[in-house]
Parts: C-alpha cells; sequence; structure tokens
C-alpha cells in the first residue's frame, strides 16, 4: 500500500506542469540529422567529380575526377591531423590552434552544442575536401597531377583552415565583426573562386584554346553529377543550421527555391544570348543558384531567395562570359561560377538578411560593409597565399605538364588508364 502511493507521488509530481528533467547528451533528432547532413555533403564530392568529369574531352575524364577523388584522400586525412584544429581548435582571431591535433581532447561524450564534436568534426571536414576540390575545375586538363596534390594540401593547411576560423571559429575576427555566411558563401566558393582564377591566369591557357573547340565529352555525366550536387546541397545548408529545427527548415527551403530559380534564370540568359537554352547552361545555372544562396540559406526568406536565384542566373552567366572578354581560360568555369557567384551571394546576404540578422534593406547599410570586407580580406589573403605557393611548386615541381603529354591525355600520362575501351 505504501509503495503503491509512493509511486503515485512520483507520478503525481512528475505530471505538474513547468517541471522538467533534464538530461545529459546530445539531442537526439539534431544529432542524427547532422550525420545525415554530413553524409550528404560527401555525396557532393562525387556528384562534383562526375560534373566535372562531364565537361572536359574523353582523354582527361579520368584524371579530372581524380582531382576530386584526391582531395576526399588528402584533405580528409589533412583534416582529422590538425586541419580541424586550426580552423575550430583554439579562439584565436587568426587561426585556432594545436590543442586538438589528431583529434586530441575529444571524446565520444563531447558535445559542440547539442550535438557531438565528433559529428561536428565530421560535417566540417566535409566543407573542409570540396573546397580545394573546386579549384580543379580551372586547371583542368593541364595541371601535373603531383603538383596538384601538393597545392591543395598546402592550400587547405594555409588558406582554408585560417579564413574558416576567422568566419566560424571561436574568436575569428569576422566572426567578431558580425560577418553572415550561413555555409560557405565566402570561405568555400568566393575563396575556391578567387584562387582557381588566379591558378587559371598562371598556367595559362590550354594547347589550342581558344581556337580548338574544347566540347564536353559527355553532358548526361555533367547533368547526373548537377543532380547529385543538388542532393547533397540540402545538406551543406541546411545542415550548416547545427540542428534539425527551424533554422533547417528554413535554409532547406531556400536552398530549392534559389536552385531551381537559377537555373530558370541561366536559362533564359542563355535563350537571350545565344538564341537557345543547353543542357549544360541548365546543370550550370542549378549550380549557380546553389552558390548564391549558400551564405544567406538561414538568414532569408523564400522570397528573397528567389530572387537570389534569379539574380545568380544572369549574374553566374555573365561571369563566365569574362573569360572570352578577358582571354583566359577557366576550363570548368570554377571562377565564373563559385568566384562570381560566393561574392553576389555574400553581398546579397547582407541586402536581403531579414532572418535572426538585418541587412541594409532592414536599414542595416553596416551590414553590407562587414560583408564587402569579408570578401575583400579573403580575396586578397587567398590570393597572396596562393602565388607565393605556386611559385615555390613552379621552383620545385613545375604545375605543367609538357605538351605532348596534354595532347595524348592527362589519363594516360597521370595514370597509364583510359576513362573508356570500348
Amino acid at each position: 500500500m505504501r509503495l503503491s502511493l509512493l509511486i503515485s507521488l512520483v507520478f503525481s509530481i512528475c505530471s505538474l506542469p513547468g517541471i522538467a528533467f533534464a538530461t545529459d547528451g546530445p539531442n537526439a533528432g539534431d544529432t542524427a540529422w547532422m550525420l545525415v547532413s554530413s553524409a550528404l555533403v560527401l555525396v557532393m564530392l562525387p556528384g562534383l567529380a562526375l560534373f566535372y568529369g562531364g565537361m572536359v574531352r574523353a582523354k582527361n575524364v579520368l584524371s579530372t575526377t581524380m582531382h576530386t577523388f584526391a582531395a576526399m584522400a588528402i584533405i580528409g586525412v589533412q583534416w582529422i591531423v590538425f586541419g580541424y584544429s586550426l580552423a575550430f581548435g583554439g579562439s584565436g582571431s587568426f587561426i585556432g590552434g594545436f590543442g586538438n591535433l589528431f583529434l586530441n581532447g575529444i571524446t565520444p561524450d563531447s558535445l559542440s552544442g547539442t550535438i557531438p564534436t565528433y559529428v561536428f568534426v565530421m560535417f566540417q571536414g566535409m566543407f573542409a575536401i570540396i573546397t580545394p576540390a573546386l579549384i580543379s575545375g580551372a586547371v583542368a586538363e593541364r595541371m601535373k597531377f603531383s603538383t596538384y596534390c601538393v597545392f591543395i594540401f598546402l592550400w587547405a593547411t594555409l588558406v582554408y583552415d585560417p579564413v574558416a576560423h576567422w568566419v566560424w571559429g571561436e574568436g575569428g575576427w569576422l566572426l567578431k565583426d558580425g560577418a553572415l555566411d550561413f555555409a560557405g558563401g565566402t570561405v568555400v566558393h568566393f575563396s575556391s573562386g578567387i584562387t582557381a582564377l588566379t591558378l587559371a591566369l598562371i598556367l595559362g591557357k590550354r594547347k589550342g584554346y581558344p581556337l580548338e573547340r574544347m566540347v564536353p565529352h559527355n553532358l548526361p555525366m555533367t547533368l547526373l553529377g548537377a543532380g547529385l550536387l543538388w542532393f547533397g546541397w540540402f545538406g551543406f545548408n541546411a545542415g550548416s543550421a547545427l540542428s534539425s529545427g527551424t533554422s533547417a527548415a528554413l535554409a532547406f527551403t531556400t536552398t530549392q527555391t534559389a536552385a531551381s530559380a537559377g537555373a530558370l534564370s541561366w536559362m533564359i540568359a542563355e535563350w537571350l544570348h545565344a538564341g537557345k537554352p543547353s543542357a549544360l547552361g541548365a546543370a550550370s545555372g542549378i549550380v549557380a543558384g546553389l552558390v548564391v544562396i549558400t551564405p544567406a540559406a538561414g538568414f532569408v526568406t523564400p522570397a528573397w531567395a528567389l530572387l537570389m536565384g534569379l539574380t545568380a542566373g544572369f549574374v553566374c552567366y555573365g561571369g563566365v562570359m569574362l573569360k572570352h572578354r578577358l582571354h583566359y581560360d577557366d576550363s570548368l568555369d570554377a571562377f565564373g561560377v563559385h568566384g562570381i557567384g560566393g561574392a553576389w551571394g555574400a553581398l546579397a546576404t547582407g541586402i536581403f538578411a531579414s532572418v535572426g540578422a538585418t541587412g541594409a534593406l532592414a536599414g542595416n547599410l553596416h551590414q553590407l560593409w562587414v560583408q564587402a570586407l569579408g570578401l575583400l580580406a579573403t580575396g586578397v589573403y587567398a590570393v597572396g597565399v596562393t602565388l607565393i605557393i605556386v611559385y615555390v611548386l613552379k621552383v620545385t615541381m613545375g604545375l605543367r605538364v609538357e605538351a605532348d603529354e596534354e595532347r595524348m591525355g592527362l589519363d594516360q600520362v597521370a595514370h597509364s588508364e583510359t576513362g573508356y575501351n570500348f
């Protein structure tokens, strides 16, 4: 009898309104979403390999896809050894620290917000991998594979990790200044895009460009890659909420909206300029819309995302056309889409932000200035460090394959393989 009264009393207390019992440990829903998001971002890597691989000539399809898979291997290891520590392992203004080398100090019980720190490490690691892989689009079909491998290792260490800390790391100077970059418009896309332009200018044009037609050898492959990038980008953007709540829902919605609008506006731009839309243009428009919304995904409403996507197609189409006017060879339009798109997305965030932050349209002109400052600092730093890395590699390893090797194709030269054996 006494036991039953005690049980009844406990249940009565637990049912009183306003009384909750806290539980230690991660939030299961947030953790599940972030695990899925990390995997979605990883899917973007083979998506990028297909996207880029279809756009080159058949003799370079393997070497181009290997650029992405090499980044998965090299940066995947670098991130665990010291990359994460440099980006997130301290509270300095310009760089993290060495406190988390080999993920030292992190245990299965460590938390970052409501998720295990290991999950946060893996999610951010996918960003670290894809960023240097994006650069490869500007150097396809002519850069030495060995030099490329060393370059992305050094660039990730000296450029990506510090810039990621500036914007996302505890104590980062751009974070303290109030810079908005929800999922990497400046950190990922602009930094890689401006670096891609720098490399393209230093390497020079491919043999025969632009007199020789260098058309994509497999557009269905490129379209499949664009579809996988679109799919994975939901983890890229909505996962950057670091929870499964309302912010993730907003980012998911704005991502879909901008991608659709980007594809539509690129097709319209191409229709007006060239007389008909192309499959490659539709694929490029998808990616352009995704790039532009990336820094703003959790800060703007779907209506503004629609406008940003519609502008993305026209802005990035114009960015791609720059290479014809200025006569440089950005092989797969890494700068035109990611550099130009990332810059416009960062500035547009400073204009249209209205959720959790305010932009210029809400009377906060200072936000637009902070966004521009972030772009300027990132651009100057990325170009400066890239020039130093490239100079050292040019002297020690050489940057470009020989002319006869370029004519033969890098699949045979670098890997002794061919993509197709019909």
